[in-house]
Formats: structure tokens, sequence, C-alpha cells
């Protein structure tokens, strides 16, 4: 197995960070870049989080990577005698990827594995699993923002499947996504394949407990955001004055995670040299979940260069993996 690392500089991104930060805590609503929930202790509660009997997306999906193996590699017009490469952004612990990359590694598809993430943690890990579990893969790992790492292998002319699983997509609002697709669209050639996980339109009672659940690992995972601005922004949120608040539009088909402020206070942040105010119920946005249909998908991607070619679905319909075209 051989694995090779790619890497932004820590400086860049503690530079990207805090120019997030300041310009989410100055907005008038205030946002919070959900991208930054991912440190090592962010990872482990993810992990955590995707385990959880609440939170659907998981199983959902996975239902379609085992289940339907061999039909996502027939949609997405893989063949034995043609290399490609397979990218996946956001790759995380890759438990899905792994069904797929198993039985393309046991048919005898040639490719490379390219997991991208913007945690080091995250790719350092899945890369050691991976040389254990499934150790003739070739892995090449990328850290770093999606489009950095994309205009870099858009120098390849190789064909490519690329990975964007867990619904991703719909942590951004629709504007963003368009642009976002075709942002991608641009970063690959003709005939390239996006495999897309979409999250898809259901009622309150399945979709709020999934960003609440019981034990109150998504709670901690939102809230340990701050605990990261404090530790690498040199700042002095007390943890004890936010509350996780979330909330789910099921008319719009949008789940939003909030932290509330519980009191009226200031919080300082010493890398910005700035301090910033919270009214009583103040919130902080840190994440939305667009949910889906064919028809939004459709109306996001129309002024992209991808078509929609195929789809796979779990038992419940609950979760979708549309393969998308690059035309």
């Amino acid at each position: 197995m051989a694995i090779l690392g790619y890497q932004i500089s820590k400086m860049t991104r503690l530079d990207t960070f805090k120019k997030g930060v300041d310009a989410g805590l100055s907005a008038i609503q205030k946002t919070l870049p959900s991208k930054y929930f991912y440190d090592a202790r962010g990872d482990e509660l993810f992990v955590q989080i995707m385990n959880m009997p609440e939170y659907y997306l998981t199983d959902a999906e996975m239902e379609i990577f085992q289940g339907q193996t061999m039909g996502l590699i027939t949609d997405l017009g893989l063949k034995k005698n043609s290399y490609f490469e397979l990218v996946e952004l956001g790759a995380g612990d890759g438990a899905k990827t792994k069904k797929l990359l198993e039985v393309l590694v046991a048919e005898g598809y040639q490719f490379d594995y390219l997991p991208v993430d913007i945690s080091g943690h995250a790719l350092r890990v899945l890369a050691a699993d991976l040389a254990t579990e499934i150790p003739k893969l070739n892995v090449e790992t990328r850290q770093g923002e999606y489009f950095e790492i994309l205009a870099g292998l858009h120098k390849s002319e190789q064909p490519k499947v690329v990975l964007f699983l867990g619904s991703s997509l719909g942590n951004m609002d629709d504007k963003l996504a368009a642009k976002f697709l075709y942002k991608l669209g641009a970063s690959l050639r003709k005939n390239d394949k996006l495999l897309l996980g979409t999250d898809l339109v259901k009622p309150a009672e399945i979709v709020l407990p999934a960003y609440d659940d019981a034990a109150g690992i998504t709670r901690e995972f939102n809230l340990n955001l701050l605990r990261r601005i404090n530790r690498e922004l040199d700042a002095d949120f007390d943890l004890e004055n936010f509350e996780h608040s979330p909330e789910y539009d099921a008319q719009r088909g949008i789940a939003t995670s909030f932290l509330k402020s519980k009191k009226e206070q200031s919080v300082s942040i010493g890398a910005l040299n700035k301090s910033f105010s919270f009214e009583t119920g103040e919130q902080i946005k840190t994440e939305i979940s667009r949910k889906y249909s064919d028809e939004i998908l459709r109306e996001i991607i129309r002024e992209t260069d991808f078509l929609i070619t195929g789809k796979r679905t779990d038992s419940r319909g609950y979760f979708a993996d549309f393969i998308l075209t690059r035309n």
C-alpha cells in the first residue's frame, strides 16, 4: 500500500480560521463556519454522532454502500481495464467508502484513492486503518480546502470519480450549493462523475432528533467549536453560558443548529484583539442541513455542468446517492 500526503501549512490554516471566526461573529446574524468543527476532538465526537441511534443518515447511506455496491459501480460506468482516480471530499473515517474500496480492489479495478479532508488527524487515522484493512489499495491523502486540492488534481487528465457523501452538500444553502457544484464541475473534465450523498425531505419527528440526540453528543460537538476557538485563538468563551439549540423547518426541509447565549455577555478573542457582545438568547448559527428531493437538486444544478444520470436510495427512502455526470 502506498500512502502519500499533501498538507497546507499550519500558519495558513490558522490565518484562515481567524478570518472565518472574525467574519462570522462580526455579522448581524452571528455564524461560525461548520468546517471548523473538525479538530481531533471534533472528529471523535462526529464519529460518535454517526453511531447514535437517532442519526439515521449513517445507517441509510451505509445500507446503500453495503447492499448496492455493484450497482453503484455500474452506475458510475467504471471499467476494470480503465484507470481512474477516486477522490473523496471530506473523507472522515471512510466507513462507508471502505465498502466500495474493498469491492473495487477485490475485483481488480485500476485506481488510486485520494481522500481529501481539512483535518490532518482524520486523514492520518484513515490512512493507518486502510493500510491494515485494504493493504493492496494505493492511497494518496490530501489535507486542505477542497478547491485548493482539486485545482492541483485538475492538471491530471486521468478520469475522476468524486465522492461527496453524508449529505455534506446540505451544509450549504441552495445558492452556495449551486456555486459549489458549478465550481466542482469546472474542476473536472467531460464524463467525470460525482457521487453525491443527499438526505431526503422527511417529517420533523424523524429529522430533529438526529441533531439533538438524547446522549448530548451533538450538543458537545457544537460546543467543542467554542473550545477550539478558546485554545487556538486565545478566546475566553465560557461554555456554560451557551446552549445547543437545533431547529427544523419541515416545510422548507432545512435543519439548523445554533449555539444560544444564556445571558448577556462579552467574549474576547486575543488572536483578533477583539471582543464580541452577546444578548440573552442571541444565537450563533453553526450549521444548516438541507434535505433534498429530485426537484430541489435539479434546480440547484440547473446552471452547472452536471446532469443527473443515476440514483440509489435506501429501503426506507430516507437517503439518496445521486450520480452526476460532467457534460
